[in-house]
Parts: C-alpha cells; structure tokens; sequence
C-alpha cells in the first residue's frame, strides 16, 4: 500500500509535471539559438571581423587590413597576416577571436563554481537560470548598439564573455534539472513502484510452518526468498534501463528542439547577412537578434519550471520511496547567504576534488577526465573549422552561414537517429559514444592531409580540406556526429551523479568542459600567431580527441551508478 500511495503521489500531477517540462524545453529552444547562431558561428566571426576593420597587413602594419583584396582561395598563394594592436600587443585577427573565447570560458568556469552550491539550493535554481539569461541575452542585444567604426570597439569583446558566461552558467542551472524530470516520468514512476514492492517481497521473513509440514516443505521459504531476490534483481535492472533511456530521451529532445530553433534563426538571418554582403554590420544585426530570440522564449521558461516547493516535494517523495536522496537545502533558510554559498561552494570543490572523494567515485572523475579532452577537442573543431573556412579558404559570411544552418540540421537528425541505430544494434551508451568520437577524429585528420604534396602543389583539385565545397560535406558529417554526442554525453553523465547534489556535480560537469576549451583555443591561437597557418591545429585536435578514448572506455557504469547513490546516502547522514 505504501508503495502505491507513493506512486500516485509522485504522479503529483501529470499536467503539472508536462508544464515543467515544457519549461525546461522552452529554454533548451530559446538559449540554443545563442550557441548556433552566435558562439559557434556568427561570434567569432564577428569578432575576427572587428579586429580586421581595425587592423593593418604584415609586414609594414601601415595598410588597412579592409582595403586588401582577398587572394583566391588556394593553399599555394601566401596569404598577407591581418594583425590589429590592443595595448602595446599585436594579436592576429583570427587570433583575437580565439583568445576572447578563452578568455570567456575561463571566467565561465570560475562563475559555475561559484553558483554550483547556489543552484543546488531549491529556491534559487530558477531564479540563477533567469538572471543569467538575463545577462547573456543582454549582452548579445547590445551588439546592436556598437559599430567596428567607434574608438570603443573592444568593448564588444566584453560583451561577448559576458554573453558566454550566462549562457553556460543559466546552463548548468537547466542541467539541474535533469535527473528530476527524468524521476518524474510516467514509465520511471511505474517502474520504481515494481522495484519497491519486489525488493520489500524479497526482504519479507519467512513466516513460520505447521509441524507437520516442516519436513516435507523445507527447502520451499529458501526457494521463495531466491525467486523473491531474482525478482528483485531483474526489477532493478528493468528501472536502471528504464531511467537511463528516460534521462537521453529529455536530453537528446532538448539538443533537438535547440537545434531547431537555431535553424529557423539562421534562416532568418541569412536574409540580412546576405543583402548587407556579410559585413560587419550584418554580424552584429544576426548576434542581436539571437540575443533578443533568447530573451523572448526564456519567458515561457520563466513561467513553467518548476519552483521550490515543487523540487523539494519531489526529492522528499523518492527519499520515501526508497531509490534516491532527497536534495538538501540550507539548514536554516533564514539564515541563508549568497557569500556563504559561495564561499561553501569552493570549500566544497576543494573536498569534492581530495584524492579521497576522487576514489569514492572513481568512475564519475574517470568520466570526467574523458569529457575534459572531448569537449575541448568537439568545441575545438567548429571555431577552428570556421576560421579555417574565412581566413584560408576565402568563404563569404554568407557561405559560413548556410554551413552554420547544415550543422544544426544534420544534429536534430543525428539526435533522432543514434537512438534508434543503439536499439536496432543494442548497443551501450558507452559503446555509441566511443563510435561517435572515432567519427568526429576523422575530420580534423582529412584537414591534415592538405599538407600532402599532391594538395600542396594544387594538382588535386579537391581534398584535404583545400575547396570550401568540402567545408560543406563536412559539416553535414559533424552536425550528425555533434548533436548525438552531445545528448549521450550529458545523459551518460546523469548516471553518475550523486542524487540530490545535481547541479554541484552539473557545474563541475561544465567546469571541466570550459576548462578544457580555454585550453584548445589558446592553444589553436598560438599555433596560429606562431605558424601562420591555422592548418597545423587540425594535428592538435586528432591527438587530443583519441586521447580520450581510453579514458572513457575505463568506465564502469555499473559500479559507477551503485557508487554515486552510496556517496549520496552517506553525505545525507
């Protein structure tokens, strides 16, 4: 009876529970945009572009870079560098874009820190999530406002960190929410209510016999009480698929419905960009107006994600229930403080980071360590592709974008589809990502055979990344590999948190995503500044990208999942 109870209470509403998941798709749909259309395509273009329209030609740094005719797009013509001053610095211009990057995820890295403990804290998630939207979306508006003519032009490179910073800080925050929504689904429900009444079957004592049946019924409790844990054993199993498959279900849902809406904010930019011939003015209308489409759809959001008193409910409801810990609020809400939250939330990195938690959940930090060289090494590919595609290959802001819609397009699609090939080929989450990294590898090493001599000399007409006709093959290829892996990844990750600390463990999620890619910008800057030739990054990335495929294949989900619901429990006590 406690068990049935417990499921219809955790059925605290199924309209309800549709509304808070119509919130939480609403931001997945509004804040996407920012990223298609503006992080990964339009921003550091953008920014490249300030740079250039105030920076000069090597050698004599005395020529407007603006007023220099384009070389034709061939790698056996020496391209003169664009290079601009800020301070007493000259920086390349594709450099400026990369170091601006980095420079905004490094930041972003020391601000979810910060907020990790803050979101965790059930009245504050939706209030983080809005105000950094908030800043985010503001921040790209306010492009609008800011012309590559006026002495104040740096200033959009600040605007730009703050933009990334509350899109990946509101992000966490949205991320929270994950294992909460997938607790709540119809079928884990059911599921969770089959688990309890096996597991209290299998821990009933066995009631006594008659006497005159004891010797002729002996073995028959012990036989009860197998068949009792059996059943026990394949519920679990059954809840464990089911909540993984739920949990990629929401996750790979939101990248699809995100890449849709990117797509529509593309095509509506291209409009602009192509009738203002792809100047800099055109970059910052189509950063303004992802801005403004981020501000407006985080409305709906800012309505339907769930409160605090729903997330507390939630957790004390799974707490009853058995399978899960609840999330744990301050102690004393009157007493609650932002600085000591703060404060408490890098003590608790710190712990969180000790050799002796590292081997409580040995498997969470392995994973961890995988994630840290493969968003770097995907994040990596699509600002250096695109720079890649402007500065050597000579492609028009009007091509970056139809290469920026494909991407996207080829995502929801490869989003939709892993899926159904995993089921098809019954293959593991952990199987599906390894193929989905030796795909996404194959790019960066087609960009190094350019350096071949048949390339080289321009006897071959096509390969290598040589033509911008195969910047668009490829990024049909990366769209499809891209938005599968970014759904397995962040539902791959679910399993390894420890119930009740989800966005502590989210933040630290995007930590080690933002740390890594202040470190593959930079260092694709450097290689650029000192070669000359953003090329010799495609070399980089091949290395880092296969580095972490033993990495990743060292994890144990099992023993993973059974560890972080143990460290749960024993922090709840």
């Amino acid at each position: 009876m406690r068990g049935e109870h417990t499921v219809k209470q955790l059925q605290y509403d199924k309209r309800q529970y549709h509304r808070h998941l119509r919130g939480w798709f609403s931001y997945a749909f509004a804040s996407e945009v920012f990223v298609i259309v503006s992080l990964t395509l339009f921003l550091p273009i953008c920014l490249e572009q300030f740079a250039r329209d105030n920076g000069y030609l090597l050698p004599d740094k005395t020529q407007p870079c603006n007023t220099a005719i384009p070389a034709p797009a061939s790698p056996d013509v020496e391209d003169a560098r664009c290079v601009v001053k800020l301070g007493w610095l000259w920086i390349d211009s594709a450099s400026f874009s990369l170091y601006i990057y980095s420079a905004s995820v490094a930041l972003q890295a020391l601000t979810v820190i910060s907020m990790g403990g803050i979101a965790d804290h059930p009245p504050h998630r939706k209030k983080l999530l809005l105000a950094f939207a908030a800043l985010g979306s503001i921040s790209a508006i306010l492009f609008l406002l800011i012309p590559s003519t006026s002495p104040a032009w740096p200033i959009v490179a600040l605007l730009a960190v703050c933009a990334n910073v509350g899109f990946g800080a509101s992000i966490v925050a949205l991320n929270a929410y994950i294992p909460t929504l997938a607790q709540g689904a119809q079928e884990v429900v059911e599921a969770r209510a089959k688990l309890a009444r096996h597991t209290r079957s299998a821990e009933l004592p066995t009631e006594p016999h008659d006497s005159a049946d004891v010797a002729s019924e002996a073995d028959e409790p012990l036989l009860a009480q197998a068949s009792d844990e059996d059943d026990a054993r394949a519920a679990k199993a059954e809840h464990d698929k089911i909540l993984s498959t739920t949990t990629s279900r929401i996750s790979s849902q939101g990248i699809a419905l995100g890449y849709a809406s990117g797509i529509v904010m593309l095509l509506l930019t291209l409009i602009p960009v192509r009738a203002m011939k792809g100047s800099t003015d055109a970059l910052r209308l189509a950063i303004g107006l992802s801005g403004i489409w981020w501000a407006v759809f985080s409305l709906p959001a800012a309505v339907w994600l769930p409160g605090a008193a729903t997330i507390a409910q939630a957790a004390h409801l799974l707490e009853e229930d058995g399978d899960s810990v609840p999330l744990r609020a301050t102690p004393d809400e009157q007493k609650w403080s932002m600085t000591r939250e703060i404060a408490r939330a890098w003590r608790r990195l710190g712990q969180m980071l000790r050799w002796r938690e590292i081997k409580k959940l040995r498997n969470t930090f392995t994973y961890l360590a995988a994630w840290f060289l493969l968003s770097d090494g995907f994040t990596t590919i699509t600002s250096t592709a695109l720079l890649f595609g402007k500065t050597t290959l000579h492609m028009p802001a009007s091509s970056l974008v139809l290469i920026g819609a494909l991407t996207p397009s080829a995502g929801i699609l490869g989003s939709l589809v892993w899926p159904m090939v995993q089921r098809r080929a019954g293959w593991s989450n952990m199987r599906v990502l390894v193929v989905l990294v030796a795909m996404a590898s194959a790019i960066p090493a087609y960009g190094c055979f350019g350096f071949l001599p048949v390339f080289q000399k321009g006897s071959v007409k096509f390969g290598g990344l040589t033509t911008p006709a195969e910047m668009y093959v490829l990024a049909v290829y990366f769209g499809s590999v891209y938005g599968a892996f970014q759904g397995y990844a962040r539902a791959f990750y679910a399993e390894f948190i420890p119930p009740g600390e989800e966005a502590r463990w989210y933040a630290l999620f995007s930590i080690t995503d933002k740390s890594s890619s202040f470190v593959g910008p930079l260092v694709v800057g450097l290689i650029a500044d000192t070669t000359g030739n953003i090329r010799y990054a495609f070399f980089f990335l091949v290395i880092m990208i296969w580095a972490a495929v033993p990495v990743l294949m060292a994890v144990d989900v099992e023993r993973g999942r059974e560890d972080a619901q143990r460290y749960a429990a024993h922090a709840a006590m």
